[in-house]
């Protein structure tokens, strides 16, 4: 009996999956330490405007990677919906005087329409024919967004304000006592490691707990002393974290969603969606749920950077852009959220790094797409992969032969 029996996975396949995921949990850890310690490294504005802008960039990226990773739509008009949640911010605010919070309803709402509105009749097309309606989509509401005047026609809108709450602003900075701000990071770090610890995550809460620690010691030691008083008194330092918070809502928010049932029938209508339709799956809810997912994400990306830089133009809104980003979800990894994050990063600082190097810089950063797509066609980072060079999670042990069992 033993023989007909298909071999385990063992003792050794379990020890090195769990390894793997404890070295992830601690990249991720390093990864989010750096982050939100950098602000106290440096406050030039180069510098935190690139990590503002890259931040928005993985947000797009997660953003597409729900209709592309997980539902596997070829989108080429991404870039529509991340115009539709710049333009409506920025005609609510400045048109209407409405403060830059109340407006993240309305983007929502605008992008859900819009994602109905695309969405809807395309869908159900497939493959190529999908990709082609939704580059003239995108198109269209470029060019729209050109010829009206309450968009500014093609000189856009300027003077879009920053977030305000009442009588304060981002343009009134932020002083804050020297110990709040540890103190700070050592609660959230204590409430979500108890809750990871009672999820029976023991490595994440440890992960957690010692993130936090570290961040609050990093911050205490820089800070002089803690009862000095820290002023943010640049804006961009507060942008830089609100982009924090709005990416650490779609990091746990959507692998949740790709994890249950939603998630599944994502991944069957990607595979197959005939037999996910024989299963009883409805897969054009799924599709277009995962489109106004997307589209939703995408407009309160647009939101940040209209804010963030106080104006909009139809020529931000051109189809290159929505190349950049599936080329970083390609890149990094369909349906892999570190694969994401790593090729939304990896999209727009690495033109920046190589500036200084080389003066044709996007010819060099061709060539580095290149060596990517050829070393690791599956991307940086794959889905199949707990880690990017470890053993694919899929991979099943071969089963004996009928000899094997036989003999």
């Amino acid at each position: 009996m033993e023989l007909l029996m298909p071999p385990t996975l063992g003792k050794p396949r379990l020890a090195t999956l769990s390894f793997d995921r404890k070295f992830l949990y601690c990249i991720a850890g390093f990864f989010v330490l750096v982050v939100l310690v950098l602000p106290y490294f440096t406050i030039n504005t180069y510098v935190i405007g690139l990590g503002i802008q890259g931040l928005i960039y993985v947000l797009l990226a997660l953003g597409l990677n729900v209709v592309v990773g997980y539902a596997g739509l070829l989108d080429l008009g991404y870039v529509a919906f991340y115009a539709v949640g710049a333009y409506t911010s920025g005609i609510l605010t400045t048109k209407f005087g409405w403060q830059m919070w109340q407006a993240v309803p309305a983007v929502i709402l605008a992008c859900i329409v819009a994602g109905i509105v695309i969405g809807g009749p395309t869908l159900r097309l497939r493959s190529d024919y999908l990709a082609i309606v939704t580059l003239g989509f995108g198109e269209i509401i470029r060019i729209t967004a050109q010829n009206l005047e309450i968009t500014g026609g093609p000189s856009g809108i300027f003077g879009i304000p920053t977030w305000s709450f009442g009588d304060w602003s981002f343009n009134d900075g932020l002083s804050l006592p020297a110990w709040s701000i540890p103190a700070f990071f050592l609660v959230v770090g204590a409430l979500i490691g108890a809750s990871l610890y009672a999820m029976k995550k023991q490595v994440a809460a440890i992960v957690t707990g010692s993130v936090a620690v570290l961040t609050a010691v990093i911050m205490a030691v820089l800070s002089g002393s803690l009862t000095n008083t820290i002023t943010f008194s640049s804006k961009v330092i507060l942008y830089y974290f609100t982009a924090i918070i709005v990416l650490v809502l779609g990091l746990v928010g959507i692998p949740r969603l790709a994890q249950g049932k939603l998630g599944r029938a994502w991944k069957a209508t990607r595979d197959d969606e005939d037999a996910a339709e024989a299963m009883g799956i409805n897969t054009y809810a799924a599709k277009i749920t995962a489109y106004i997912i997307g589209a939703v994400w995408a407009g309160i990306a647009g939101q940040l950077n209209a804010t963030y830089i106080s104006s909009i133009a139809p020529g931000t809104f051109q189809f290159l852009q929505s190349a950049l980003v599936l080329m970083a979800v390609v890149i990094g990894g369909m349906g892999s959220i570190p694969g994401v994050v790593v090729g939304g990063l990896f999209i727009f600082l690495a033109p920046e790094l190589l500036r200084d190097v080389w003066d044709n810089r996007y010819f060099a950063f061709g060539i580095l797409l290149l060596i990517v797509m050829i070393f690791r066609p599956k991307g940086l980072w794959p889905a199949t992969s707990v880690l990017p060079w470890s053993r694919d999670r899929r991979a099943k042990d071969k089963l004996p032969s009928a000899n094997e069992v036989t003999a």
